[in-house]
């Protein structure tokens, strides 16, 4: 799997993420998922992960982001078995190399923008100085200049996902997993997000991205699709 686009990085790429899956398996109440799953991601780039609706999509990116577990086979992310992962070990992945962008935005809506980037910031290793500054020029590059002090529920669902994808461009993590963040946004925030996601992955992240969209998936460097 290769980028096939080229830009400037940002910032600081990121070190490479590997994910390598061998006949993983998903079971809720008794009831299977998917099974036997296994492929490779070694290098950035934007990869779609498409599949008929109940297929698993956001599940398999609960697990692939530490936030669940497979049922059975064997999961290997940055080079550490997470199949039932340490605590402790879990955690720091998930703080320092796994970032989220929800469908739902995942912001706590009586803070501030600015309060809901400080979250992520707070693991990025810089000064207090360099990562306030940080925080406006990410809000500056998601089209919010000015509004760091504007309350979530104050702002649109369009907005309120630029704010998500600032806190995405501070934290900068090595694996970003995306689940449908275009499904509920107009033609423009939809375009910003992709093109922002677009830009994470060529500055060196590993973006998995849940989508049904043919038009999301041709963009995308590469398909990991679910029966």
């Amino acid at each position: 799997m290769t980028t096939t686009r080229s830009r400037p990085r940002r910032g600081p790429a990121p070190a490479a993420i590997s994910i390598d899956a061998h006949d993983i398996r998903k079971t809720i109440d008794g009831r299977p998922i998917w099974s036997g799953l296994s492929f490779t991601l070694d290098q950035p780039g934007l990869i779609a992960l498409s599949g008929p609706s109940g297929s698993g999509k956001t599940t398999l990116l609960n697990c692939l982001g530490l936030l669940d577990t497979v049922s059975g086979g064997e999961l290997i992310i940055d080079g550490n078995d997470v199949t039932k992962p340490q605590e402790e070990r879990r955690r720091q992945l998930y703080r320092h190399r796994i970032g989220f962008l929800f469908q739902n935005y995942g912001l706590v809506e009586t803070w501030t923008a600015d309060q809901n980037i400080a979250v992520a910031a707070r693991f990025v290793a810089a000064g207090k100085e360099r990562v306030r500054l940080a925080r406006r020029e990410a809000l500056e590059r998601v089209g919010l200049d000015g509004r760091h002090d504007a309350k979530i529920h104050t702002l649109s669902g369009g907005e309120q996902q630029r704010v998500a994808l600032a806190r995405l461009i501070v934290k900068r993590p090595a694996l970003i997993l995306a689940d449908e963040p275009t499904s509920a946004l107009d033609p423009t925030n939809a375009a910003l997000v992709l093109d922002t996601l677009r830009e994470l992955a060529d500055d060196g992240a590993l973006v998995i991205l849940a989508t049904h969209h043919r038009s999301v998936i041709e963009r995308c460097d590469a398909l990991l699709s679910l029966p």
